[in-house]
């Protein structure tokens, strides 16, 4: 009885945090899409989709680990561009948050 419990937990508990981790990495890739910095994408996803600072600010530094070939011209590419306007910023992530929203729908 203890292992039917434990399988059916350890299953529905893997799957949630995974499933949690890959929507901050899509939310994060959005945030690349639109050239944000690391700081305004963890402010943006805390804002506006309730994600702790910390988790994005993990999931990120693990795909700078992954994708050195993309994350390091694209750091040196953010040095030299020009922040976007917070209200472009808001825009930009409430049309993600819908986006999301309507897929979770499905």
């Amino acid at each position: 009885m203890e292992d039917s419990s434990k399988s059916s937990s350890s299953s529905s508990s893997s799957s949630s945090p995974a499933t949690y981790i890959r929507m901050v990495q899509h939310l994060i890739e959005k945030c690349l899409i639109f050239h944000m910095t690391k700081e305004e994408c963890m402010e943006a996803l805390s804002k506006h989709a309730n994600i702790n600072p910390i988790i994005t600010s993990t999931v990120w530094k693990e795909l700078e680990k992954e994708n050195k070939e993309f994350f390091e011209p694209y750091m040196k590419s953010k040095a030299k561009d020009d922040r976007m306007s917070q209200e472009e910023t808001n825009q930009i992530i409430q049309k993600m948050m819908s986006e999301l929203d309507s897929s979770k729908d499905d």
